[in-house]
Formats: structure tokens, C-alpha cells, sequence
């Protein structure tokens, strides 16, 4: 069995990186490695071994959420490839997860931390980068995985690929349009046959991770959390856009999702700044009460 279950995991693997980026591939070979442990002196893929992988690794509802999602798509793998003729995982239930909303930014804030002057001998690309990401509403992969030729600024737009792989088609605004000439012009000095839009000190593509940095010491030096993340600025793209009355399905074509339900956070969002603009500033809400005593 443990023989055959590895055989099966690497067969699996191997398919779903002709699909899914680097990243997703490890995160699904992780969670398969501890249901070949569990596996190992079992007969078969049986609801218990799953049962029992699940018990000992999905500590927590988040964890044991996300396992159970790679086990169900290395299930339905194994049915698709006659490898299993039932699935185990049909009866099992997913724990239930309390959804968080999104942090985003206020718009000041969001003002603040765009409009400061930048320091530094990339502070031309590191202002560049802060503007696309915002005004794209792009992933931190996104950003870092852009390349010249799909950039127009001309038009104000980039063909960025998403998760996936899937191609999307992202517009920016006239201040991210003058950042992004700005640093062409001036900053930017690649290494011969380097493809890409940002780049690092020896000329090569700039790392997601060297972005994070970024984002957080611009977010540090005017005082914003410091949890602030790439992240932080596609849901603040996301929210802003809703509160300026742009439509749920423009939104979800911009972000690149592909389910609307996934969109769908982000109008609670906008409720709930709505709601706090009543409780704080309508004479007969509770916090303006508050205020007053």
C-alpha cells in the first residue's frame, strides 16, 4: 500500500503541476506526505485512513479545511484515473469556518502612504510598484511577474497572469501610469534578455518576498499597521472601487477571481464602512451618544 500510495501522491503531483503554480504543488505535496504516513499500514485509501489523517494533522478548522480540499482533489484524481472506484472523502464534512473580512486601507490612508516621498536608490520602482499593485489590484505574484512586453502605457494597461496561469487584461490610472514611466525611464538597468518589469540590485527579477518588504516600510513610515501587505492593497483596491459604485462583476473580472462568491467579501466590507459612518456620525446612533457623555 505505502508503495502504491506514494506512487499514486507523485503521480498526482506531477499532473497538477501542468496546472498550478510551484507553490500550490508544495502545499498539496506537504498535506499528501502526512496522508502517506497515515496510509502506510493500511490496505486501502478507506474513509477511516482519511478520517484518521484528518484527526491528527487538521488541528484547527482552517488547517483541517485546507487538508481536506488536497485530499478530496487527490481523490478525485485516483477516481478519474480508475486508480479508486469510490471516493472516501463523500462522507466527510468540512469544519466551519468563521470568514474574515479583508483589511483594507482607508483611501486617506491609502493617499498617505502612495503620496510620501520615497527614499533609497529604488525609490522610482519601489513608487511604481505601490501604484500598479493598487491601482491593478494585483497579487504580489502578479506584480513581481510582470514583463515589459505585456506592459502599455500607452493605454494604461498590463496583461497580467493570474492563478492558474489564466490571463487577464488590468488597467491603472494616470498616477501609476507616471510612476511606471518615471521608473523606466530613470531607475531601471536589467541584465541583457531580462524579461522583467522590476527588477533588484543585480539586474534579475525582483523576489514577492523583496515586494512584501517594500509594501511594509512605505506602510511603517507614515504609520500605518504593520501587517500591511501586498495583500492589504488589492482588498483596498477591491473595496474602493465598490464604495465608488463600480459593479460586483467588473470587480471579480479586475481581481482575476473566478468564482463571483469569492468577490462577494468585499461588499460586506462596504457594509460594514457604511454601517460605522452611521454609528459615528447620525445624531441618534449610539456612537455619536457615546461621543457626547
Amino acid at each position: 500500500m505505502a508503495n502504491s500510495l506514494d506512487r499514486d501522491i507523485q503521480n498526482f503531483l506531477d499532473h497538477l503541476a501542468t496546472m498550478r503554480s510551484p507553490q500550490t504543488v508544495r502545499s498539496y505535496g506537504s498535506d499528501l506526505a502526512q496522508l502517506a504516513l497515515v496510509g502506510e499500514e493500511a490496505k486501502g485509501l478507506s474513509t477511516e485512513v482519511c478520517q484518521k489523517f484528518l484527526r491528527l494533522y487538521g488541528t484547527t478548522p482552517t488547517t483541517r479545511a485546507r487538508k481536506l480540499s488536497s485530499l478530496r482533489a487527490f481523490c478525485r484524481f485516483l477516481l478519474q484515473t480508475k486508480r479508486l472506484d469510490l471516493d472516501p472523502t463523500e462522507v466527510l464534512e468540512a469544519p466551519y469556518r468563521r470568514r474574515t473580512l479583508p483589511k483594507a486601507l482607508a483611501q486617506v490612508q491609502m493617499q498617505e502612504m502612495l503620496d510620501q516621498e520615497g527614499t533609497g536608490p529604488f525609490s522610482l520602482r519601489d513608487h511604481a510598484m505601490l501604484e500598479l499593485a493598487y491601482s491593478a489590484g494585483l497579487r504580489a505574484s502578479e506584480v513581481v511577474g510582470l514583463n515589459l512586453v505585456d506592459l502599455d502605457l500607452t493605454q494604461g494597461q498590463a496583461r497580467i497572469r493570474g492563478k492558474g496561469n489564466k490571463e487577464r487584461i488590468v488597467f491603472f490610472g494616470e498616477t501609476a501610469r507616471a510612476a511606471l514611466g518615471q521608473y523606466l525611464g530613470a531607475e531601471r538597468k536589467a541584465e541583457p534578455g531580462e524579461e522583467a518589469c522590476f527588477i533588484n540590485s543585480r539586474g534579475k527579477r525582483l523576489s514577492s518576498r523583496s515586494f512584501q518588504t517594500i509594501v511594509k516600510r512605505w506602510a511603517l513610515q507614515v504609520g500605518l499597521p504593520p501587517e500591511t501587505s501586498p495583500h492589504t492593497l488589492r482588498h483596498s483596491f477591491a473595496t474602493h472601487l465598490l464604495d465608488g459604485g463600480a459593479d460586483l462583476k467588473s470587480v471579480q473580472q479586475l481581481l482575476g477571481h473566478e468564482n463571483l462568491a469569492t468577490t462577494q467579501v468585499y461588499t460586506h466590507v462596504s457594509v460594514e464602512r457604511l454601517r460605522d459612518a452611521v454609528r459615528n456620525s447620525h445624531p441618534r446612533s449610539l456612537g455619536t451618544r457615546e461621543k457626547k457623555e
